[in-house]
């Protein structure tokens, strides 16, 4: 079995930057109460018409190019979003015909914040497997478009941004690449961080008595998702070095997911990582959801932090529960 690594990556986000002080008036807050509860003091808000399709073809791009490769060159689409342009199809098939490609399989990934490095798996166990040579994987959300902004919805709605990310995935030599991809779930806890409706469950599957009770705005059980986070992210860590023989000492850097600055100190302060171990943008755009990890992969890229032979951890914990890990040697 031959490996498969990363061979290109990219990224997009909005023009619009959205400060604290702005949110300051539609709610009752205040940056230093953002700040000090999620560590955001700015996020990407996408202009009017503009949904994660569109954001998802321009990472998309950017890594294809970076790739040293061309769109007709791309065998397989993994599009990662909790917020799609539409209901169906989904977002893969939308990329495909942005970027004029071959009729290639589109598949779409509901993991939300986990949903990236679930399709990086999809990705490893394609070109792995020799079933396809070069497999774009995308995570991009548009979140801005569908938050409470009033004072009831704020703990939700100021630590949400727009943008996508996107990484090409290729041959590589056995033992090069990426290592391993570690996945997990537990369902039990699905309604502590979850959106209510629209449901199919529900007939009519929308109804203008669920949007009077706002239950078509996300909801999350904040400090139930805080500490089963600082579990897992460590867990799922250790679980993919341990894979590999390798211990923390071996690493050279974390990129979670940007969830909350501070779940990445608490995770950080687990693993007993330095602070230079560890990436964080998240004061820059907030929680980008399923993009929030290829966003920080290339900006990592482009600014030197990763190295040939570095020992790079993918991790992430979201609405799920779900959580999960990816070991890279770069």
């Amino acid at each position: 079995m031959r490996g498969a690594r990363i061979i290109g990556t990219g990224r997009a986000l909005p023009m619009r930057v959205v400060k604290n002080e702005e949110l300051t008036l539609r709610m009752d807050t205040s940056d230093e109460w953002i700040v000090q509860r999620t560590g955001v003091r700015e996020r990407r808000y996408v202009d009017p018409g503009t949904g994660s399709s569109h954001l998802g073809a321009e990472a998309a791009r950017n890594a294809i190019a970076n790739a040293g490769i061309t769109p007709e060159d791309i065998d397989l689409i993994v599009f990662a979003s909790l917020s799609p342009d539409h209901v169906f199809p989904g977002n893969g098939v939308l990329v495909q015909e942005r970027l004029g490609m071959r009729t290639v399989g589109a598949l779409d990934v509901r993991d939300q914040c986990s949903g990236f490095l679930y399709g990086l798996s999809v990705a490893e166990a394609y070109v792995k497997g020799r079933f396809h040579d070069h497999v774009l994987v995308i995570g991009a959300e548009v979140q801005s478009t569908g938050l409470d902004f009033s004072t009831k919805g704020r703990d939700v709605a100021v630590i949400f941004g727009d943008g996508a990310g996107a990484v090409v995935v290729g041959p590589a030599e056995p033992g090069r690449g990426i290592l391993s991809s570690h996945l997990h779930s537990e369902g039990k806890y699905a309604k502590d961080l979850w959106l209510e409706a629209p449901s199919f469950i529900d007939n009519p599957w929308i109804t203008h008595e669920m949007i009077d009770a706002g239950k078509h705005f996300p909801k999350m059980n904040g400090r139930y998702v805080f500490t089963h986070a600082v579990r897992r992210f460590p867990e799922v860590t250790l679980e993919s070095l341990l894979k590999n023989g390798l211990t923390i000492a071996d690493l050279s850097l974390l990129i979670p997911h940007q969830a909350n600055l501070r779940i990445t100190q608490a995770v950080g302060a687990a693993l007993q990582l330095p602070e230079e171990k560890v990436f964080s943008n998240v004061e820059r755009y907030g929680n980008t959801t399923a993009a929030s990890i290829p966003i920080a992969l290339d900006e990592c890229v482009e600014q030197g932090r990763i190295r040939e032979g570095d020992i790079v951890c993918l991790a992430s914990f979201g609405s799920g529960f779900t959580w999960a890990s990816t070991l890279l040697r770069w």
